[in-house]
């Protein structure tokens, strides 16, 4: 696994020093001890440790510095010569000559920002080096999968691109951005925030799938979850429901099932022909025209497909990655997460490899600020516990920390496949349970499924019927 080692001044060849600028570092400790309290707080915010020194005596006196911050003590001369002499370390500095040393090169502390960005910048640089230099060595070492090894670098140089500062949106803009999602309700007269589903009484509980959102579809197997997100992702990249009729391009990562034959069930779907009529042979000319018509409009959807199999989730992260940097995906859709797998965690139990699958899906949705709709199976749980297979979140297979990470959870069951169920009787009944929705209501979304074309509709009857729902309690 190839990580982001932080600077050191034993990793540069002998004839090249790594970037650093001893007069920046020594402008900040003398603008940390004139004025502490300001400046203290700009390092903090500019995430500034003792490593972003690259002198080692430096390294030291930060070090220090940041003990005191840490106790809420006074930072100056006497303090910091204190913390060190305690340390053992005042001697190694060159004592306390050495700290008026660094107030005696720093002209003014009111330049102290441009100094830590300064110090801040090599310290960007030398992160970079090494990380550069561990990816060499491990190329030219035993290596399993060059593509896993491409994912890992891609990661390791990620890492380094998280911890920049500058992170924190400022107030003002958070609030900007919110009135302009209420703003485009009272223009619209709807309430969907995110991107639509494409079902309306999905939308009237979810508001839409909106961005940086891990939403989880979970059913036991052959309930039809890859038809509902497919169908989703259609609806999606056609800008069905959208408030404007912008379609919206999808990503999708199909680790079950290959890209032709998502593609065939898509294209049937779409025109409402049954698949079983092309794999016998038989299509009729008004067949044919639907299909025709129906690849007419899905040619133009901006889709895009990766069906490669057994990915693991920081090669998955690094594709969706180059997918929406290429690409401008506004949805990504992973069919499903049990047949992923974490390569670092394998050995460390199903449990724990799920946990850091699970997480990673989330950190990724945040990262690239696109709701990753992905599926999930479940457990038998629900079969042992109940005739009517209704399930619950606890059911969701492999770690709890699923139900943990998502923002949201679909349940998807269907009564025709259990006689013991009151509705039995109804074959196109297809319930989508809103068993979690951080930011909204939960409850049911009944939906009509035509299982000879694996389409979801909308159930005619129950559009506006959501009185039963109740407020999500974090």
């Amino acid at each position: 696994m190839v990580t982001a080692p932080s600077s050191s001044v034993h990793t540069a060849p002998s004839d090249r020093v790594p970037p650093y600028s001893e007069e920046a570092e020594k402008g900040v400790l003398g603008s940390v001890l004139l004025d502490s309290v300001r400046v203290m707080d700009i390092c903090i915010e500019h995430r500034l440790d003792e490593e972003s020194f690259y002198a080692p005596i430096h390294r030291m006196v930060f070090e220090a510095m940041l003990g005191l911050h840490g106790q809420n003590r006074v930072i100056d001369v006497l303090t910091v010569s204190e913390q060190l002499r305690d340390a053992g370390k005042l001697d190694g500095v060159g004592g306390v000559a050495a700290l008026n040393q660094f107030i005696d090169s720093t002209p003014t502390a009111a330049h102290a920002e441009y100094y830590i960005d300064i110090v801040y910048q090599k310290h960007l640089l030398r992160r970079v080096i090494n990380c550069a230099r561990a990816a060499e060595t491990e190329c030219y070492g035993a290596v399993d999968s060059a593509d896993q090894l491409l994912s890992a670098v891609e990661q390791a140089f990620l890492d380094i691109n998280e911890q920049r500062y500058g992170t924190v949106t400022p107030w003002p803009t958070a609030v900007k951005e919110t009135m302009s999602h209420v703003n485009t309700i009272l223009e619209t007269g709807k309430g969907v925030t995110g991107l639509s589903t494409g079902f309306e009484n999905l939308d009237r509980i979810t508001m839409g799938l909106r961005a940086g959102e891990m939403v989880v579809l979970a059913a036991r197997p052959s309930m039809g979850k890859t038809s509902l997100a497919m169908n989703i992702a259609e609806n999606v990249a056609l800008g069905k429901l959208d408030p404007d009729g912008t379609p919206h391009s999808v990503g999708i990562f199909s680790l079950e099932m290959s890209y032709d034959a998502l593609a065939m069930r898509m294209l049937c779907s779409h025109a409402g022909v049954p698949s079983q009529k092309i794999q016998r042979g038989y299509v009729s000319k008004v067949d044919h025209g639907k299909l025709v018509q129906a690849a007419s409009v899905l040619n133009k959807a901006q889709i895009f497909l990766d069906d490669t199999g057994g990915l693991d989730v920081l090669e998955l992260r690094a594709r969706a990655r180059r997918m929406r940097k290429k690409h401008n995906v506004e949805l990504i859709v992973i069919d499903y997460l049990q047949l992923m797998h974490s390569k670092e965690y394998a050995r460390q139990g199903r449990q724990i490899e799920t946990s850091q699958i699970s997480g990673n899906i989330k950190a990724m949705a945040k990262e690239l600020r696109v709701p990753v709709l992905v599926l999930s199976q479940l457990s038998r749980a629900p079969e042992q516990r109940d005739k009517t297979g209704r399930p619950k979140l606890s059911d969701l297979r492999d770690s709890g920390a699923i139900e943990q990470d998502a923002d949201v959870v679909f349940m998807l069951r269907r009564p025709c496949r259990y006689p013991d169920d009151d509705q039995h009787e109804d074959r196109m009944l297809a319930i989508v349970d809103v068993a979690k929705h951080r930011n909204g209501p939960t409850g049911e979304v009944n939906l009509n499924f035509e299982e000879e074309y694996t389409r979801f509709r909308d159930r005619a009857r129950g559009v506006d019927d959501f009185d039963g729902m109740d407020a999500e309690e974090e």
